[in-house]
């Protein structure tokens, strides 16, 4: 299975020189309990502003157009193709992790959406990119706690595809 997974603020801003613009432990600890022993992709703008390393208990695959690029302990690929035929054999959930170009070309594939979305406004340089969301049924929407810690309002929502009826045949 295919599955996207991301946080956005309320303009659909998801990063800021290849960061996150915000701290939201919460999301982060959510993001985890997602990902763990699953696999995620990225870019390799994307990894390398997570400090080049792949993250514990889950594969990680790097996208890059380099056929020079190496990077310790992550798969590194370079077309959306191969990605595809990984997670038709994963056992598990191959999680789409950012950049806006990554969320962009696997979009179409994807069959759920978790998003987290902050009830705020940040300086951005990277937007997830235009959703049709009447292509897909929100099936879980859980308010986030908000402490000292999780300075922000915000929700997890998740969404999964609509099934068409070509595509029940």
């Amino acid at each position: 299975m295919l599955a996207a997974i991301w946080a956005q603020d309320e303009q659909g801003t998801i990063g800021k020189e290849n960061r996150l613009p915000w701290h939201l432990p919460n999301d982060l600890k959510f993001f985890k309990q997602m990902t763990e022993d699953n696999t995620i992709v990225m870019g390799r703008k994307t990894f390398e502003g997570m400090g080049s390393r792949p993250l514990p208990n889950r594969q990680t695959i790097v996208m890059t157009r380099d056929k020079n690029y190496k990077a310790s302990g992550v798969i590194v690929v370079h077309d959306i193709d191969e990605v595809l035929a990984y997670a038709q054999e994963f056992s598990g959930i191959t999680f789409i992790a950012g950049g806006s170009k990554v969320y962009e070309e696997f979009l179409p594939y994807c069959d759920v959406l978790y998003r987290t979305v902050i009830s705020h406004t940040f300086d951005g340089d990277s937007v997830f990119p235009e959703v049709s969301w009447e292509d897909w049924t929100l099936i879980n929407l859980s308010p986030g706690e908000q402490d000292e810690q999780n300075y922000y309002s915000y929700q997890f929502e998740t969404y999964q595809r609509k099934v068409c009826p070509e595509q029940e045949e």
